[in-house]
């Protein structure tokens, strides 16, 4: 897989993981040893900052980018895009801190990025996905989301607010990283559209998607909020091209 692909990185977002990163950390290394890691760290005042230091300081495939503050999920990944294509990665992962993206799918992942997509999107929402231990809330307000968003954007994705994913380097540079301004859960659907308006291949491959067993869900009002806006006012903008297209 590292022959066909090239370098891997994976990018895990923290703020007050402390609890979860040991073991994510962990299990990414056990289940994808040749994989790099790079915790972005929004400056936690849980001090996971300082544990993700410990474990760079013992692995040189683990390294810490110390952000100034919590600026938001999408503000986290792009920083960490930045570095892993400033330091010559060939693909970049997303992967969540709390344990609900199992590492030991992502070689799923990457057998499908080798076969000749852009992006690999791991789905909930696809045959064969399913989610664990979900509040039937939670799993309404995916799905409906994720509804709305296909509408709205005429995407041909069932999950695209999906938090594990694999790029490669070469989709990251030509999808306009300078420009994203969405910062929380449609950053997701933000980058599945830009990547898909490029003309680029997308594939879903389904995973199991287990609700975190510890500390707090970064999920609120705020978040949804955004999201809804944004998709709303994405999809107006592009409704001319896709009438155009007969979509």
């Amino acid at each position: 897989m590292e022959r066909i692909l090239g370098r891997v990185l994976v990018i895990v977002p923290t703020y007050n993981e402390r609890e979860n990163l040991p073991m994510i950390a962990g299990r990414l290394r056990a289940a994808l040893p040749d994989a790099h890691l790079l915790v972005a760290d929004d400056n936690s005042p849980d001090g996971t900052g300082a544990i993700a230091d410990e474990l760079a300081a013992g692995d040189d495939h683990i390294h810490v980018l110390h952000r100034p503050g919590k600026q938001g999920l999408g503000a986290a990944y792009i920083a960490g895009f930045r570095w892993g294509l400033a330091e010559g990665f060939d693909v970049v992962v997303e992967m969540d801190a709390d344990g609900s993206h199992k590492p030991e799918e992502l070689p799923l992942l990457l057998d499908a990025l080798s076969k000749g997509s852009d992006l690999v999107i791991g789905s909930r929402w696809v045959p064969g996905g399913k989610v664990v231990n979900w509040p039937v809330s939670r799993e309404i307000l995916s799905r409906g989301a994720n509804t709305y968003a296909r509408l709205m954007l005429g995407l041909p994705v069932r999950d695209t607010t999906a938090g594990f994913r694999a790029y490669r380097a070469s989709t990251l540079e030509k999808i306009g990283l300078d420009d994203v301004e969405s910062q929380g859960y449609c950053f997701q659907v933000d980058l599945t559209l830009r990547t898909i308006r490029q003309g680029l291949r997308v594939v879903e491959v389904p995973i199991t998607f287990v609700d975190r067993a510890v500390g707090a869900s970064k999920m609120s009002r705020a978040v949804v909020a955004e999201a809804l806006w944004r998709v709303t006012l994405w999809g107006l903008a592009g409704l001319p091209r896709r009438l155009r297209r007969g979509r």
